[in-house]
């Protein structure tokens, strides 16, 4: 398992960050037509969502 430690600003940006791709991502899921391809996207969507709410998790648990 991997530990970085980030200030509120990197966090937010890193937030920002993923975001984004993950929205890019899902367009080019939806615009893919070879099947193959579109299955490995999705799975990097999976992986994205999965590193996105560990970050939400992690801001949930941050002491104040």
């Amino acid at each position: 398992m991997l530990h970085i430690d980030l200030t509120a600003e990197e966090r937010d940006l890193l937030e920002q960050m993923l975001d984004a791709c993950l929205t890019d991502l899902r367009g080019e899921v939806s615009a893919t037509h070879n099947h193959q391809y579109k299955e490995g996207l999705k799975q990097r969507e999976a992986l994205l969502r999965k590193i996105i709410a560990a970050v939400h998790e992690a801001r949930e648990v941050e002491p104040s």
